[in-house]
């Protein structure tokens, strides 16, 4: 079983814009410490034979300027890669493209922190409607299975992972992570009505 509240409270999470060339865009920044160095945590975001043990296939080129592909999800193209501290990286998904920003700090303790900015259109109609957890909840199982992984125990086989999100357990998680992402939003200066509205819809998309 998962500790389910435990991950959760695990996690740190933050909403705020960033201007690009093409305007503003939303960021929401992910991030957790794990017992693991820096160069452990750099090689299981970046080698493709342990990114498939907890999140995704991925074939492609990991490399700068290199195209991947997340088995059945996002594809992109490596725009920005400084070894073993950060890559920067499109997500491309449903016709529409955002940007993902990861990076791997070594703490004063001799562990290292995943960090993940996710960056998008202002004008995206996904956040209109979802709000910061149309792509939060979903990060927030990464870091679970990067948790599990890293640990030497899976919590969630990732070829088990669509059957655990359908489950009460999974339930539970989506719920805690979707209540955490409306805190978050409220915190960053939305109308707490709207965040609210949107949170809901992100829970009940999780939890059908």
């Amino acid at each position: 079983m998962i500790e389910v509240a435990e991950q959760i409270n695990a996690v740190r999470r933050r909403v705020g814009t960033r201007v690009l060339e093409a305007g503003e865009a939303r960021v929401i920044t992910i991030s957790q410490t794990y017992d693991t160095e820096p160069d452990d945590l750099w090689d299981a975001c970046t080698n493709p034979t342990r990114i498939a043990r907890w999140f995704l296939p991925v074939t492609g080129e990991l490399r700068l300027g290199g195209r991947y592909q997340l088995e059945a999800n996002a594809s992109g193209t490596v725009e920005r890669c400084d070894p073993p501290k950060s890559f920067f990286a499109t997500w491309e998904y449903g016709g529409g493209v955002s940007w993902i920003d990861v990076r791997v700090v070594p703490e004063s303790d001799g562990r290292a922190r995943f960090e993940l900015e996710h960056i998008a259109h202002v004008e995206d109609g996904v956040w209109a409607e979802y709000g910061p957890g149309a792509v939060g909840v979903g990060w927030d199982m990464g870091l679970l299975g990067l948790a599990g992984h890293l640990s030497g125990t899976p919590l969630v086989e990732p070829g088990a992972a669509n059957a655990w999100q359908s489950s009460a357990e999974g339930h539970e998680f989506s719920r805690l992570s979707s209540e955490r992402w409306y805190e978050a939003s409220v915190a960053a200066g939305e109308d707490e009505q709207a965040a609210r509205a949107a949170a809901d819809r992100t829970t009940a998309a999780y939890t059908a």
